[in-house]
């Protein structure tokens, strides 16, 4: 009883405030990605300039991710239990640490690649708490009739900031000097972090039930993702994805610049460009989509854009020329990438209750995000070994082998529940036509 009392003033207060906090979630956005993107740059580039070996650049991309299969879910318990808002507020602070620490040592003239892989732990480490938190915020900060614009302008944002603005910047900020890239990155992110401290609201989950130990909780994550059978196949399939997304980014900085795709840094940033634009331009398309094609065959459009991803770079010669179609190639993954992610985070938003959705996500990311240091590893093994054709076209087979479960699992029946009203929507839904301004 004392559950269901808490919770209506809860949604009324969620609903007035919806509108502040939407803007300053999307501004958010836009600015740690920034941030991200251009450390996500400089730190492989700077690795690059210590060594030549395929792998041990191919490291620098294992070790950001390697997060997301040690402490996912430890940390998705966390934020269940803990203000999601100062978790992504403790993210902020620690990427703003690992940037002038990296600052530091480049001015100092001691850096090495021990030290660009422990910050690259540290900020794998704080992606996870930031991206588990704001995944998991959205239901207290904005009503659910908004929960589809929000997500839709936030992975907008993300590809705008990260690939289609962050990385061009990230390439030309590293070719200005290392100290002008980490130094920015610095001052981003007080900017994020300022922001988050004006969103307004509760962001401590409602539990449903009494607290169990963490190692109970972590559990019910595990198996509320388990026993539901398109969640499951959702997580699996973008194991696979990020997967080759994750081989993908490793070896490209050692392909793109000073290997046999004969790039600069600036022209690198460009062709990272390409994967951002066609996740802005996914953003605008995924509404039209969805009405037209149901949310089943926008979320396909990411299985043809990641097989093209890695496709592409395994048939072309490599010669700078062929940067265009391995940016076209992006530019595809990128508007494949937004079409699921709008899709997948509405369909959980509104599949798993609010008091699970840290768990959840950090399990489904456990799954899903947890191949991509795999991956990335392979990737640099087999590029070191036998050749950047072959790693690449090791995935772009793997990758061609989800349409089967994809067609088998997610389909429209399926998805459909994710359009159905709440109950206060079909009250409002079943009332007279004469008052059309509370319908609305």
């Amino acid at each position: 009883m004392s559950v269901q009392t808490s919770a209506e003033p809860e949604k009324v207060q969620v609903k007035s405030r919806g509108g502040r906090n939407e803007w300053l979630l999307v501004a958010f956005t836009a600015s740690t990605n920034i941030g991200d993107a251009v450390t996500r740059v400089a730190l492989p580039l700077l690795a690059v300039q210590l060594t030549d070996s395929p792998g041990l650049i191919a490291l620098v991309a294992v070790l950001c991710t390697l997060p997301w299969l040690l402490t996912a879910l430890h940390i998705g318990v966390f934020v269940d239990r803990k203000d999601r808002r100062s978790l992504m507020l403790g993210a902020e602070v620690a990427r703003m640490v690992a940037a002038g620490i990296l600052l530091l040592a480049y001015l100092a003239d001691m850096m090495s690649l021990p030290l660009i892989y422990a910050i690259a732990i540290a900020l794998g480490v704080a992606e996870v708490v930031a991206v588990t938190s704001g995944a998991s915020i959205i239901p207290s900060a904005v009503p659910k009739s908004r929960w589809q614009v929000v997500n839709t302008r936030i992975t907008a944002i993300e590809y705008l900031s990260h690939g289609f603005v962050g990385a061009p910047i990230g390439g030309f900020l590293v070719a200005a000097g290392f100290a002008i890239a980490l130094g920015t990155t610095g001052v981003i992110y007080v900017v994020g972090a300022l922001l988050l401290v004006l969103l307004v609201g509760n962001f401590v989950a409602t539990p449903t039930k009494e607290r169990q130990p963490v190692n109970v909780e972590l559990k019910d994550g595990l198996l509320f993702l388990w026993r539901h059978k398109l969640l499951r196949t959702m997580a699996l399939l973008i194991a696979v994805m990020a997967g080759c997304w994750g081989a993908w980014i490793a070896i490209l900085p050692a392909y793109a610049v000073g290997g046999p795709l004969g790039l600069d840094e600036r022209q690198f940033g460009l062709l990272l460009t390409c994967l951002g634009a066609g996740g802005v331009i996914g953003t605008v398309l995924v509404g039209p989509m969805n009405r037209l094609l149901g949310r089943r065959w926008s979320m396909f459009v990411d299985i043809i854009g990641s097989f093209a991803l890695v496709a592409v770079p395994a048939l072309v010669p490599a010669r700078p020329l062929s940067a265009v179609a391995i940016g076209a190639a992006a530019f595809v993954a990128g508007l494949g990438g937004t079409m699921w992610t709008v899709n997948s985070r509405v369909i959980y938003q509104t599949l798993v209750p609010n008091d699970m959705l840290g768990r959840f996500s950090a399990a489904s990311r456990l799954v899903g995000w947890g191949m991509t240091p795999v991956a990335a590893a392979i990737a640099g093994v087999l590029a070191t070994l036998i050749g950047y054709r072959v790693a690449f076209g090791f995935f772009a087979v793997i990758c061609a082998l989800l349409v089967i479960p994809f067609l088998r699992v997610v389909t429209a029946e399926a998805v459909a529940e994710v359009d159905k009203p709440e109950p206060e929507d079909a009250e409002h839904a079943a009332e007279p036509a004469a008052e059309p301004t509370a319908a609305r």
